[in-house]
């Protein structure tokens, strides 16, 4: 073979490799076209679910109400195929920006599926909208997002905290009656089940009673802090008829200021969780009542629903996984010990 013939070859098959690479690169520009078209059409269901993990992010792990949560999770996975769990959260529900950062951390390492309990509903927005580009489906536990947020996950579970806040401003009224003062013992403002539960208590109270509120008085879901807000409260009402705090660390810290105080037979104290210690504030009579969340059916359904998800089942935007109010005269019976943890 002559050296022009050698050389006009080796052109050719340089312009075939070309050729074959300018058409490789557009038939990946076509998937990734039809991809996007598919996600924003809704059409998505019809590709196959991801096997992987599913990360169970949650306020904080410092506390028993969401390490039964955790409980409820895990049972949850023995009956899901194909998937691992992991669970995490901050060291405190006030750290917003730790929560944030796992959730982007959970999209960025292509987990399956979120289950989240957001401690702010704005700041965790732009990482559950994250989650939605990256096609990881996202439910959501306990506290709402934005209503901007609402395309971007499937599903929310939590108590109706509206209607648990009004329950347990009917048990304080029945044990205070509608006339005198009571003090708000809340956690972390702004929170979505902060806004709902004492919004939907102070509401009630204002409706149906001439109760005045003090307060609220926010704890950062700290017990130490809540305990000594609510001293404070009690030497500065010494006339206060009923305290209710808002969330577990809140009621615990409530609960213990008012046994500190010795003022547990003067003053009606109604609480929010089912924990050991606030159990027994109920059976010694520090707390008139408690009003307990579903907290293991929130883990057990959260799994459950992203899984179902991501198997291309159809969920309910909305799962709403109740309360009970629990006093001294039924927390032995079967309805009290289901919620109780």
């Amino acid at each position: 073979m002559t050296a022009l013939a050698a050389r006009g070859l080796a052109a050719r098959a340089l312009a075939a490799r070309a050729l074959a690479a300018r058409a490789l690169a557009a038939r990946a520009l076509a998937a990734r076209a039809l991809a996007a078209a598919l996600f924003a059409s809704g059409l998505l269901a019809a590709l196959p679910a991801r096997a992987g993990e599913i990360a169970v992010i949650v306020k904080t792990v410092n506390s028993t109400f969401w390490q039964n949560v955790q409980k409820g999770a895990e049972t949850a996975m023995k009956g899901v195929q194909g998937h691992s769990l992991t669970f995490q959260g901050p060291a405190a529900e006030s750290a917003i920006a730790d929560q944030v950062n796992m959730v982007e951390n959970a999209v960025n390492r292509r987990v399956a599926g979120i289950v989240l309990a957001p401690s702010d509903p704005d700041a965790l927005v732009p990482a559950v909208k994250k989650a939605w580009e990256a096609r990881i489906p996202v439910v959501i536990l306990d506290s709402g997002l934005a209503k901007s947020a609402e395309p971007y996950y499937q599903a929310f579970l939590a108590t109706d905290n509206r209607k648990a806040g009004e329950l347990a401003a009917r048990a304080l009224i029945a044990r205070t009656g509608p006339e005198g003062k009571i003090a708000v013992m809340s956690y972390v403002a702004g929170t979505g089940s902060e806004v709902g539960r004492v919004g939907g208590f102070t509401d009630y109270v204002k409706a149906h009673s001439k109760l005045q509120i003090v307060g609220p008085y926010y704890s950062q879901s700290q017990m130490a802090t809540a305990l000594n807000q609510t001293a404070d409260v009690l030497a500065a009402h010494p006339d206060l008829k009923g305290l209710f705090g808002a969330n577990e660390p809140t009621a615990i810290g409530m609960g213990r200021a008012v046994k500190q105080a010795g003022r547990a037979d003067r003053i009606a104290a109604v609480g929010f969780d089912g924990n050991q210690d606030l159990q027994d504030f109920v059976k010694d009579g520090t707390l008139a009542a408690i009003v307990v969340q579903g907290s293991f059916r929130m883990g057990e359904l959260g799994v459950a629903t992203v899984a179902k998800v991501l198997a291309k089942q159809k969920v309910d935007k909305f799962i709403d996984t109740g309360v009970v109010l629990v006093t001294k005269e039924n927390i032995g019976t079967d309805e009290a010990k289901n919620v109780l943890y």
